[in-house]
Formats: structure tokens, sequence, C-alpha cells
């Protein structure tokens, strides 16, 4: 390659720019097949200044072609973990009744709104929080019934309990371009387990529950179950929920959380609680994966 004149190598007087320079850098790269550094090419035009300036951060300028060319590098895809209620499912006030109903069972009348802001945290804080909202006491006995007499109000409604528009689509397109996936629940796997069949998967299908972890939400035990489970690591997960305790949950486990409204809390609330993407169901987001990296053939 011969010796660049300054007006061929840096433009004319105020018009040059870090990107002009750049592209002139590689077609007098792409003319000879050879690499060029800042410095050197500094050098070539006698700009000993400018040579100085680079030394320190040089880095070669290849042709376009060689710029063009596929890395062997794999390309990083984001793996999901899901929540389940009002977030893939659409149970959210199935559940408030059920709740309502057993505590109606023990002789206490609370608010359905009241249950509705609880809900979606471990069925042990869950009653905690509800028993502040009330005028009197709880004794033991009562609170260890709750639970119980809630799961089964649940399951006489289990039967009006639907899909979320798009879950089925948006996890089947997951696995089909090899995005991992896991569920992870507040709730116990008694009726965790109903939910598979709504969805379409097999029984073998990721999921993590309540019984089968230490503390449930807001704790990160569940979603850091979950990332074991299929051999990824949190700061790698995305979080889906559609609840605050859902996404302080993420947040506490590292990981980034999408907010999902169709369980009823707002976007506000969400993106408060620390969701960087807000979307309102299921189907939505599934519209939307290469907003949150997930990779997909046109």
């Amino acid at each position: 390659m011969g010796i660049l004149t300054h007006t061929e190598l840096w433009g004319r007087p105020g018009r040059s720019s870090f990107a002009g320079r750049g592209r002139r850098l590689r077609r007098a790269a792409g003319a000879s097949g050879s690499v060029v550094r800042r410095g050197q090419a500094a050098a070539s035009c006698g700009g000993g200044q400018r040579q100085a300036a680079f030394r320190d951060n040089e880095r070669p300028i290849v042709s376009s072609a060689e710029s063009d060319r596929p890395t062997d590098r794999p390309s990083h895809q984001p793996a999901f973990l899901f929540d389940l209620d009002g977030t893939l499912i659409d149970s959210v006030y199935q559940h408030v009744v059920a709740w309502a109903e057993a505590l109606e069972g023990v002789g206490i009348t609370l608010s359905a709104w009241k249950i509705h802001r609880r809900f979606g945290m471990s069925g042990g804080l869950f009653v905690t929080a509800l028993a502040r909202e009330l005028d009197t006491g709880l004794d033991a006995e009562t609170l260890a019934r709750l639970p119980g007499l809630h799961a089964d109000a649940y399951l006489r409604r289990s039967e009006d309990v639907r899909a979320l528009p798009g879950a089925v689509k948006l996890l089947s397109s997951l696995t089909e371009h090899g995005v991992p996936w896991a569920l992870a629940t507040s709730g116990p796997e008694r009726y965790a387990r109903l939910a598979l069949e709504l969805l379409e998967l097999p029984p073998e299908a990721p999921l993590v529950t309540r019984d089968q972890v230490r503390h449930a939400k807001p704790d990160p035990d569940l979603f850091l179950a979950a990332a074991e489970r299929i051999g990824v690591d949190i700061r790698d997960s995305l979080v889906v929920g559609d609840s605050v305790w859902d996404l302080l949950a993420a947040r506490r486990a590292r990981a980034l959380g999408i907010g999902l409204l169709s369980g009823g809390y707002g976007r506000e609330e969400l993106i408060y609680a620390g969701a960087f993407r807000v979307y309102e169901d299921p189907l939505d987001l599934f519209e939307h994966l290469d907003e949150v990296g997930v990779r997909r053939p046109l």
C-alpha cells in the first residue's frame, strides 16, 4: 500500500470524523489486503502527535470483507424462569376467591382487594400479611389450617382456570429455538401440576414448587432452584412474573425481571419493583421476544 496523503487519510478540514476516518482506513486496508493500525497510519502521513495519541489504544482495522466474516462464537440466548399463576395461567382471581372462602371458614371476612395485594407471596408469608389486616389476632392452630382450606377451595374452582393468551405459543416457541426455560411457583405441587396440562406440557417439564425450597417469594429460592434445575446461570436468566413479589425475588436472585399485567398489578408498580420490561400477557411477550434478547429467524 502506498503512502496516503493527509486528505486521503483524515479527510478535508472541518468534515473529518472518527467514523469517516475508520471507513477510509478500511478502504485502504482492503485495497492492499493488509491490516493497518491507527498509530502506523498516523506515522505514514507524518502525524507523530496522532501516533502518540493512539499508541495506548491501538486496534487492528480490517477490511470490510474480513469484518463481515462469521465468527465461531456462540450466540448467547437468555434463559426464562416463569411464575405460573397470573403469568402463564389465568388463575389469580380463582385464588383470591379461594382465600376469601378459606378465611370465612375460620370466621374471618376480608375484602378481596386486600387479598389480591398479597397474592404471589409464599403461603406462610401470605397468611402472616393477612393477619395484620385483622382487628383480632389469629391463634397458631387457625393459621396452620388456612393454607389447606385455601388449597381445597382452589381445587374446587380449578376447572374454570385457563391458560393465558399466548402462553402455549410462547413456551413452544422457546423450546423450538433452543431457549431454556423453567416454571417456578409459590404454590404447592398439589395443584401446580394441574397447570401442565393447560399449557400442553409433559409431566417432566421443569417445575419448581413451594414444596421443594426452604423459602418462597419474595425470597429468591424458587428462581435459584429453577435456574439450577435447567443448568443455567441465574445471571443469564430472565424472570417473568405478574406480581411485585416475583420481581423482588428476581432482584434478590440477581436476575433481570419482566413484568406481565395479566395478574392485576399495574405497570408502574411492576417497574418500581424492578421490571425492566412490562408486557400485557404472554402473547404480548411472545410478539416482542426480540426486545429481551431472543433471536429468531424472520
